[in-house]
């Protein structure tokens, strides 16, 4: 089965709001067998709308449209629907019911708009909205399957996974192959370095898709599995992560999901050891990240924000002459300001970072971007230089993510330059 997703609505098409829903789907549906053949985006005009249905009525199975199913004006999904099956609107009484009862709830009055929304295609079965007014519709026709739903996320999402998905588990239970997928979490790799590891990758995948998917935070390495059953497909899929993992392991901090500072805590409490931070150029942004889960009062002890240089002196002891020497951003200040935290903190570890985020203060030698990590434990105590752009908040960031993944590498033994 392939399916389009189409997401209706003006506030997406010009960049206002973010199309959230469309990668809810698409990952729901693919996880569900459904291959998504088309996504796309159009405004709230009647002509384009009825003009992609078309699109998607004639090469898809299953087309999915979120957006437009409010009760003002420009909320047209409804009229296009009706006009495209060459159907009517009637009057839903569970759904007007549904309507009635939360209005009730909410103390406030009901109007002929409000009850107008209990009106749903003749030929569809009605989703009904548990959070809000406008029902979705299901529409079975010619062995395709139209879904409407609102663009309001949480209501769409209560939609897919209550009604929708247990449609589709039926729909596909007759698929001849199983897909599945995985995402390998990699940072402090380059993509192309990344790539250039694997060598020969039509060798290592056997038929299998590797995709490659960069950001500010490192890359993602989805990996996806089509075999004619599900055993063989998880075993395939095991095979290939393991042979991926024998290559770059080290890059490799989890998995769909996962967060590196949560990785890291979970290291940290795993080893009973306990941390403090100190922060210059990323103004607690570190400590913010490894405070953001539950049980990190186990492993951190404190965070400290050593903005200027006074802080840096009279709190972490950092040497004044040694700042007037090699100045604030340099190896020499960072790895002291990770001993000094590590010092007046009594913990195992001492992490520092210092650095020049910019737009300004950038120099010949330290142009912006450039970026002191500090280390310090029982038995080592060093600094690592980074050099990243000129864009701030970025800078910020991707600061925040080395300084994270120097704290994995430190825990699990791998050299800082590895």
């Amino acid at each position: 089965m392939n399916a389009h997703i189409i997401t209706i609505g003006d506030e997406i098409l010009i960049g206002q709001t973010v199309n959230t829903n469309a990668a809810f789907i698409g990952e729901v549906l693919s996880e569900n067998q459904v291959t998504i053949r088309k996504n796309s985006t159009v405004g709230d005009e009647k002509e384009i709308i009825l003009s992609e249905f078309k699109d998607a009525w004639d090469n898809s199975d299953l087309i999915i449209v979120t957006g437009g199913l409010g009760p003002t004006h420009d909320d047209i999904t409804l009229s296009c629907v009706v006009d495209f099956f060459q159907t009517s609107l009637v009057m839903n009484e569970d759904v007007l019911d549904d309507i009635k009862k939360r209005f009730q709830r909410l103390n406030r009055a009901l109007s002929q708009v409000n009850e107008n929304q209990a009106l749903v295609p003749a030929i569809s079965t009605p989703i009904r909205n548990k959070f809000g007014t406008a029902p979705g519709c299901w529409i079975e026709k010619d062995n395709k399957y139209f879904v409407v739903m609102p663009g309001v996320p949480f209501e769409m999402k209560e939609m897919m996974n209550t009604f929708v998905v247990p449609k589709l588990k039926t729909l596909v239970s007759g698929n001849k192959y199983f897909i599945k997928k995985t995402t390998l979490l990699t940072t402090g790799i380059a993509e192309s370095t990344l790539f250039e590891k694997f060598g020969d990758l039509d060798e290592m995948l056997e038929g299998a898709k590797l995709a490659f998917l960069p950001s500010q935070f490192g890359v993602k390495l989805r990996v996806t599995v089509t075999e004619p059953t599900q055993a063989a497909t998880e075993a395939k899929l095991s095979d290939i992560v393991q042979k991926i993992r024998s290559i770059a392991g080290r890059y490799i901090y989890g998995k769909d999901e996962d967060d590196l500072a949560e990785v890291v805590g979970r290291l940290l409490r795993e080893r009973n050891m306990t941390i403090a931070v100190a922060e210059s150029c990323t103004g607690g942004n570190i400590s913010n990240c490894l405070t953001n889960f539950s049980g990190s009062s186990e492993f951190f002890e404190r965070g400290i924000v050593s903005y200027s240089n006074a802080a840096k002196v009279e709190i972490l002891n950092v040497d004044e002459d040694l700042i007037g020497k090699y100045g604030a951003v340099s190896y020499e200040v960072a790895r002291q300001m990770a001993e000094g935290v590590k010092s007046i903190s009594g913990t195992d570890i001492g992490l520092s970072i210092t650095g020049i985020l910019g737009p300004t203060g950038g120099t010949p030698d330290k142009p912006v971007g450039t970026v002191f990590i500090g280390y310090c434990d029982t038995t080592v105590c060093t600094a690592t230089k980074f050099q990243f752009g000129d864009d701030r908040i970025l800078n910020k960031q991707r600061a925040t993510q080395s300084a994270l993944a120097i704290l994995r590498k430190a825990l699990l033994g791998i050299p800082f330059d590895a």
